[in-house]
């Protein structure tokens, strides 16, 4: 499997993605870019003041967590893997089956005036 890092459609740091008002509050939204043939699926979650950010990818299945750009569940509580439900902690960490304990691969991000850029 080619390392998020390694792929060359991966943003470089300082790429903005939106602005922090685009979110809501806990809202998240997705992103996508293209090199050549690759692609690179990333989103962000905020939560109050915080904002993180994610490779839309599950851990136990490798396909893409979001439906329609939605990655959070009806209460905004949890993230919801659109294939087989599981779900997520905000932070990005499995709470229920068959994702207990795994983690969602962090994708760094960080918020400047209140945009929200790769990091």
């Amino acid at each position: 499997m080619v390392r998020s890092e390694d792929n060359p459609a991966r943003p470089a740091a300082g790429q903005r993605l939106c602005a922090v008002a685009d979110l809501a509050d806990p809202g998240s939204k997705g992103f996508r870019f293209r090199a050549d043939s690759r692609l690179f699926a990333g989103f962000v979650v905020r939560e109050g003041e915080a904002v993180r950010g994610f490779i839309d990818q599950c851990p136990h299945a490798g396909w893409p967590l979001g439906f329609d750009d939605r990655y959070l569940t009806k209460a905004g509580d949890h993230i919801l893997c659109a294939g087989h439900g599981a779900l997520f902690s905000l932070q990005g960490v499995g709470v229920t089956t068959p994702c207990v304990g795994e983690r969602l691969t962090s994708w760094p991000v960080e918020v400047r005036g209140g945009e929200v850029f790769t990091a």
